[in-house]
């Protein structure tokens, strides 16, 4: 197990803020939108990322972010964000806030891991964005997978046109069949620990892919 896998579990359980996870994701070479976390005002001006950006709270203790009011999209320069971030420090007063580049929009998928109750650790990845509740198009296999089996779980979407060109949109379907091998990767060396998984959404562009966001919980001990 990777030495990053190794310090991010010790003596944890529960819900990993986003910032560890997407840090997590790096460590198994899955791209994610350019972060950094900030505690105080004075830490905006250091800020090496470019406008557009998004302001999160980042805590382990709230998962649903948005649920809470903790999520501020297309902020566009320093005043916006030196305003939301004291807006942010009112209703959160303690937890860490999450500047987040904004990305621009591709396809939108999503990827996971979830253990299930009969066939243990189990991947995911479907089409994402407005059609998820509405056609609800995923597939499924158990962990670990290979590149026989991601081929064929993409090829088992219905949207999966938007990974062929489709009316001129460029998104690589080759690149979502990397993805979902490396999170199955990660899903294996993780397999005792991980309750579950959710990359939502991921962009996927013709040359390259994006996690803006990312969730992980790890077992009770």
């Amino acid at each position: 197990m990777k030495t990053v896998v190794k310090e991010l579990l010790k003596g944890r359980s529960g819900a990993f803020a986003e910032n560890e996870v997407k840090d997590l994701l790096h460590a198994y070479g899955i791209a994610t939108t350019k972060y950094q976390v900030v505690q105080k005002e004075s830490d905006l001006k250091a800020l090496s990322l470019g406008y557009p950006v998004a302001l999160k709270v980042c805590s382990a203790e709230i998962l649903h972010k948005t649920d809470v009011g903790g999520v501020k999209l297309d902020i566009r320069n320093l005043e916006e964000l030196t305003a939301s971030f004291r807006a942010f420090r009112k209703k959160f007063p303690i937890e860490n806030l999450l500047v987040d580049q904004m990305a621009e929009k591709g396809v939108e998928i999503i990827v996971g891991l979830v253990q299930d109750p009969t066939f243990g650790l189990s991947i995911m990845c479907g089409i994402g964005g407005i059609f998820t509740e509405l056609y609800k198009d995923v597939s499924f296999r158990v962990v670990p997978i290979d590149v026989y089996d991601a081929v064929h779980m993409v090829e088992e979407l219905k949207g999966k046109k938007l990974l062929e060109e489709f009316r001129g949109i460029k998104a690589s379907k080759q690149l979502v069949v990397d993805l979902v091998v490396k999170v199955s990767k990660l899903g294996q060396d993780l397999i005792e620990h991980l309750d579950q998984m959710d990359l939502n959404p991921v962009f996927v562009y013709e040359k390259s892919i994006c996690v803006v966001d990312a969730k992980l919980i790890v077992k009770q001990t």
